[in-house]
């Protein structure tokens, strides 16, 4: 019922709503009215009661509630189911049982702290309470288990593509999985699967992003959107905005474009071009590198010609 009520005072934000009104419309007694709408200001909603007047809601609280990412979000893939909590050891370990229970895809886990944020090559993702946005998606394409970083650079377009065209900001990739803004990181992304020899049983795509997180509390070389913009950013919008970007780039890529997905890479890479150092497996590679391949791979070539298809590995840009 709280849902509904906040459902009807957004539709209706501008005015102030009697709750008579609110009564006939839900078709519930004025006094359950009166409980639904203090349960609401309990959890943080700013409602407004005139005398006379009736509700009028002035603001959310600053928290990722299901509710609240579920309102009129355009995405019908992603997010269609929503788990959110305050703390979690990371969010791709709880998607990662959600899937295994076979949850559907687009299902999306959330988390105001992460205890054990992980990033890729074993490293740790900071992720302190109130400020980041920390969020898991289950996804089961129909690829194969050496496609699979395809996802991850889909997720890096996607998030380089919402800082630019809604905040203004020239984030680029790193690749495979890193936005970067003034050479400083933004966002990581790390990927993990369950997969057999022929294919994917599911894969959990992991995104982490610093929206208003303060730079004093994440590793040097970091930064956040608020950090940049000298404000702070509604991250619910931010989140809404990725969700949708991501669905149309999994379409694309479940609808076999993974050439135009490329493309768009290209266009955002900040690696390609660039004479670079990759430890990879046992061996550490140096050379140009020179492009991506159709699975993802980052093509390098060495000082002696060689070409190297690298699926995974840790970059380092020499200057």
């Amino acid at each position: 019922m709280e849902k509904k009520i906040l459902e009807f005072l957004k539709e209706n934000k501008e005015n102030f709503i009697s709750g008579e009104e609110i009564s006939r419309n839900l078709k519930v007694s004025r006094t359950a009215i009166w409980k639904h709408i203090q349960n609401l200001k309990e959890n943080g909603y700013e409602i407004i009661a005139q005398p006379h007047y009736g509700y009028r809601l002035n603001g959310v609280p600053d928290r990722l509630l299901p509710e609240e990412i579920s309102y009129r979000l355009k995405a019908k893939i992603m997010g269609k189911r929503i788990f959110s909590y305050v703390t979690t050891t990371s969010t791709n370990d709880v998607a990662y049982m959600l899937a295994e229970q076979s949850m559907p895809e687009g299902t999306l886990v959330l988390s105001e702290k992460q205890t054990n944020g992980r990033g890729r090559m074993g490293r740790t993702w900071a992720s302190p309470a109130k400020g980041g946005l920390y969020f898991s998606l289950i996804l089961r394409p129909r690829i194969t288990p050496t496609e699979a970083g395809k996802i991850t650079l889909m997720a890096s377009i996607c998030t380089a593509k919402v800082l630019r065209d809604n905040y203004g900001i020239e984030a680029v990739i790193k690749w495979p999985n890193d936005v970067y803004v003034n050479q400083d990181k933004i966002c990581g992304i790390l990927t993990e699967m369950n997969a057999e020899q022929d294919g994917i049983n599911f894969i959990i795509l992991g995104i982490g992003v610093n929206v208003n997180t303060d730079p004093l509390k994440l590793p040097k070389g970091s930064t956040s959107l608020k950090h940049i913009l000298n404000k702070k950013i509604n991250r619910i919008e931010f989140l809404k905005k990725l969700l949708c970007e991501l669905e149309l780039y999994y379409i694309k890529l479940k609808n076999l474009k993974f050439e135009e997905i490329i493309t768009d890479w290209r266009d955002l890479s900040v690696t390609l071009g660039r004479r670079i150092k990759v430890k990879w497996r046992s061996s550490i590679i140096e050379g140009q590198a020179m492009d991506i391949d159709s699975s993802g791979a980052l093509i390098v070539r060495d000082d002696f010609g060689f070409l190297h298809h690298i699926l995974s590995g840790d970059v380092r840009i020499i200057k």
